[in-house]
């Protein structure tokens, strides 16, 4: 009795199809937990950013009358 070679194919995708569903969960862990974010100054270099950008806006803002009663 000669087995054909599509039974083998289906056979084959079968084994596979539950090897890939059985084996992932038999060797499942649970996952460790993520460590605590450490700044690594990205934090500080924004808020220094932030400040000057204010100065900017204060300093524009001071001048800029000075500025136009130049025109008038």
């Amino acid at each position: 009795m000669e087995v054909s070679r599509g039974v083998i194919i289906v056979g084959t995708v079968i084994m596979a199809l539950l090897f890939a569903i059985a084996l992932p969960s038999a060797h499942a862990q649970s996952m460790a937990p993520a460590p605590a974010p450490a700044s690594d100054g990205s934090s500080i270099d924004q808020g220094i950013a932030c400040v000057l950008m204010l100065v900017a806006l204060v300093v524009t803002y001071l001048i800029h009358p000075l500025d136009a009663a130049a025109y008038s």
